[in-house]
């Protein structure tokens, strides 16, 4: 079984932060991929120093990067007109593919060169012992992260179940999506923090995709994204709110009285300081290791 990757990277003004993205891409070891880079119309000279720059390990990664750039409506918007170029790429019938989407932002780097073939390899495994009707579902398979701001490991909840899809997704960038899941539709634009929370829940409700955790650290985590700016994060927990509500109606509210009950906010405060990050992060892995041996 082949596995192919399309990384998609929007980026706007990134200087650079979108090169060094793009490095962490081009070390791996791993050459099956390609590279999408949607671009808003940059000024800063960052897409012509991509373009113009085929020198050392950028050499080797040029010939499958793609580069657009077209002014977008906001980032989701830039993701959604990335997607179009890929989603309904041919693949010949002597071939079994499987292609995944993984989104990156500019700044976030591949944790070391051994990434794509680690969830290359573990994707074979898993898709080729499961029976046939499962591994014929759409799948999204994710891992763990390091965040370089709070200086840490942050581990992704093994078994996602409802009340974790409630409290804490794994971040895009540590998520494989099986491209099948954005042929139906992309981002719902009409969330401006949270749409790709929304497009989990709906790969999860409506597309019944299989969430499968891989032992893999994938990405280096820039930190201070888009949804974690001051003016985002009260839209961002209004967005959640209604979301949920769609597609857990009334059991969202007990989420919330739980989280709120178990001092979910002091934990939020913990995880985010760097004083306490780290060892807020080994507890958690340990509490993650022991309910997935249970």
């Amino acid at each position: 079984m082949k596995i192919h990757f399309n990384i998609i990277v929007v980026s706007y003004n990134s200087g650079d932060r979108l090169k060094s993205t793009l490095k962490s891409i081009y070390r791996q070891d791993y050459y099956d991929y390609d590279v999408i880079i949607e671009d808003s119309c940059s000024d800063d000279g960052s897409i012509e120093g991509i373009r113009e720059d085929v020198s050392g390990d950028m050499i080797r990664g040029m010939s499958r990067t793609h580069i657009y750039v077209e002014k977008d409506e906001g980032i989701y918007d830039g993701m959604n007109r990335a997607l179009s170029r890929v989603v309904y790429r041919e693949i010949p019938d002597n071939e079994e593919v499987r292609e995944y989407v993984l989104f990156l932002n500019c700044g976030d780097t591949l944790h070391d060169r051994q990434v794509l073939g680690a969830v290359a390899d573990a994707v074979s495994d898993r898709l080729a012992t499961v029976p046939y009707e499962e591994a014929a579902l759409p799948h999204i398979f994710y891992g763990d992260m390091y965040n370089l701001t709070t200086v840490s490991h942050v581990s992704s909840c093994p078994r996602l179940n409802e009340f974790a899809l409630y409290r804490n997704l794994p971040c895009h960038q540590v998520c494989f999506y099986d491209i099948s899941l954005f042929k139906e539709r992309g981002y719902d634009t009409e969330y401006k923090v949270r749409a790709d929370y929304e497009h989990f829940l709906y790969c999860v409700y409506k597309r019944k995709a299989v969430t499968e955790y891989l032992n893999v650290t994938v990405s280096d985590y820039e930190g201070g994204g888009f949804s974690e700016t001051e003016g985002n994060l009260k839209l961002s927990a209004m967005e959640h709110k209604r979301i949920t509500a769609v597609y857990m109606g009334r059991k969202a509210s007990i989420y919330a009285l739980v989280l709120k009950l178990s001092l979910s906010g002091l934990r939020t405060r913990l995880a985010n300081d760097p004083r306490f990050s780290s060892g807020y992060n080994r507890i958690k892995s340990l509490i993650y290791n022991k309910g997935d041996r249970g």
